[in-house]
C-alpha cells in the first residue's frame, strides 16, 4: 500500500512532463506562424519605441501586431487601435505565451513585444523560450529596479543582455554602457547597431503630437530600416502614434486669468532619465514664474524616493518641491541645505488629491511644474483632475 502514493506522484508528474512538452510545441508553431518578431526592452522608452515601431512598419503596409506593457498595458491591432488588457490575476510573463499565440492566429507579418520581464532569469527566458527575435531592442541602461537588477549599473546592462537574440539583430539607443551590448551580440552572433539620436531633426519631432524623446524615434527609425521600411514612410506613421499613457505630455493649465506649464515626466522614474528630460523640458518651456517639482512617491520604494529627492534638491533646485508621501520629512531636512531657496511642502499619501492639485493651480503665475515619481494608480487620478484644467486653445 505504501507504493500507491508513489506510483500516483510519479505519474501526475509524467503527465505533467507531457503536458509541457505538448503546450511547447504548440508555441513553436505560433512562433513559426510569426515571420518578424521584434523584441523591446530597456530601461526607459520601451512602450514609446514599441508603438513607433509598430506604427512604422504599418505604413509601410506590414501587417504588424504589438503589445506593451507600460503606464497601462495595451495589446495594438494591425489597425493601430489600443486594445485594454484586462487582468484577472497578477502580471506574469506567461502573458507573453498567450498573446504570442493569439496574434499567430491572425496571421501577422510581424509582432512587436515589449519586454515585461524584470529578474534577469525571466528576461532570458522571455527572449529565448518565449519570443526568440530576429531584432532585439534596448533602448537604453538606466539604475532602475536596482534590487532585482543591480547593485551595479554594469550590473543592469547585462541583465538586459539577456533578451539580446541569437543569430539576429541588436539595435540600441545606449550610449553609456554601448560596449557591454555589443560584448554579448557579438557572443549571441547577432548584428549590433547603435542608434544616433542626433540624426532626428527638431522638425521631425515637431510633427508629433506629444513630446517624444529624439532617442527613441532613432532607434524605432534604426529598426524599421533594418526590416527595409523607408525613414521618410516610417516617420510618417509614427506621427500618426497614439502615445501610451506614460508618455511625455506638455499642457497649459489655466486658473482664472492664471496659467501654469505643466509636464508630466511621471513614466521616467529613475534619477538618470528624470534628470534628462528635466533638462530637455527647461530648454524648450522657459518659466518666468519660477519652477516646481511635484513628487508622487510610493511607500514600498524607499529607495527610489530617496533618489528622488537628492535629485531634485541637489540636481534641480526648483523653486517649490510639492511632496506626496509619508516618512519623507526627515530626507526632506537632511538635503534641503543643497536648494535653501526651494519651498517644500508635503502632502500625506492618505491626503485628498483634490488638496494636492488645489496646491499646483495656486502656484504663481507661468509657474513650470514638472511632474515626477510614480504614476499608476493615485497618479494616474492626480492627471486625471489636473486634466479639467487643461487649455484647449
Amino acid at each position: 500500500m505504501s507504493m500507491i502514493p508513489l506510483i500516483v506522484l510519479g505519474a501526475f508528474a509524467i503527465a505533467l512532463c507531457v503536458a509541457g512538452i505538448i503546450e511547447f510545441q504548440y508555441h513553436m508553431r505560433s512562433l513559426a506562424a510569426i515571420p518578424l518578431r521584434i523584441h523591446i526592452n530597456g530601461t526607459r522608452g520601451k512602450s514609446s519605441v514599441t508603438r513607433l515601431v509598430a506604427a512604422g512598419l504599418r505604413e509601410a503596409g506590414i501587417r504588424t501586431f504589438a503589445k506593451t506593457t507600460g503606464t497601462a498595458p495595451r495589446v495594438i491591432d494591425s489597425d493601430g487601435k489600443d486594445r485594454i488588457i484586462h487582468r484577472l490575476r497578477l502580471p506574469s510573463i506567461g502573458e507573453q505565451v498567450r498573446l504570442l499565440n493569439y496574434f499567430a492566429g491572425e496571421k501577422p507579418d510581424a509582432v512587436v513585444m515589449e519586454c515585461m520581464a524584470v529578474q534577469p532569469q525571466y528576461q532570458w527566458i522571455a527572449e529565448h523560450q518565449m519570443v526568440q527575435s530576429q531584432i532585439g531592442v534596448i533602448t537604453n541602461v538606466r539604475p532602475d529596479h536596482l534590487e532585482e537588477m543591480g547593485p551595479t549599473e554594469d550590473d543592469v546592462a547585462y541583465s538586459l543582455c539577456n533578451t539580446i537574440p541569437v543569430g539576429g539583430t541588436l539595435i540600441t539607443g545606449e550610449d553609456q554602457k554601448p560596449l557591454i551590448l555589443e560584448e554579448i551580440a557579438k557572443k549571441n552572433g547577432s548584428e549590433f547597431i547603435q542608434s544616433n539620436e542626433a540624426e532626428v531633426t527638431q522638425e521631425e519631432l515637431d510633427k508629433f503630437t506629444y513630446m517624444e524623446h529624439p532617442a527613441n524615434v532613432a532607434v524605432a527609425l534604426d529598426v524599421c530600416k533594418k526590416v527595409g521600411v523607408d525613414r521618410e514612410l516610417a516617420l510618417e506613421g509614427m506621427h500618426k502614434v497614439q502615445p501610451d499613457l506614460g508618455a511625455l505630455i506638455a499642457w497649459n493649465l489655466d486658473k482664472d486669468a492664471k496659467r501654469i506649464q505643466f509636464v508630466n515626466g511621471m513614466a521616467a522614474n529613475d534619477p538618470v532619465s528624470t534628470l534628462q528630460i528635466w533638462k530637455f523640458v527647461i530648454d524648450r518651456y522657459p518659466a518666468e514664474g519660477g519652477t516646481c517639482v511635484f513628487f508622487n512617491s510610493r511607500d514600498d520604494r524607499p529607495v527610489r524616493t530617496r533618489q528622488m529627492i537628492e535629485l531634485t534638491l541637489e540636481g534641480i533646485k526648483p523653486d517649490h518641491f510639492i511632496v506626496r508621501g509619508d516618512k519623507v520629512s526627515a530626507t526632506l531636512q537632511r538635503l534641503h541645505y543643497h536648494s535653501p531657496g526651494t519651498q517644500i511642502i508635503i502632502f500625506g499619501l492618505n491626503d485628498k488629491l483634490e488638496n494636492v492639485v488645489n496646491h499646483i493651480m495656486d502656484l504663481p503665475h507661468d509657474t513650470l511644474v514638472y511632474a515626477i515619481g510614480n504614476q499608476v494608480g493615485s497618479g494616474q487620478d492626480i492627471l486625471t483632475q489636473i486634466s479639467k484644467y487643461r487649455h484647449h486653445g
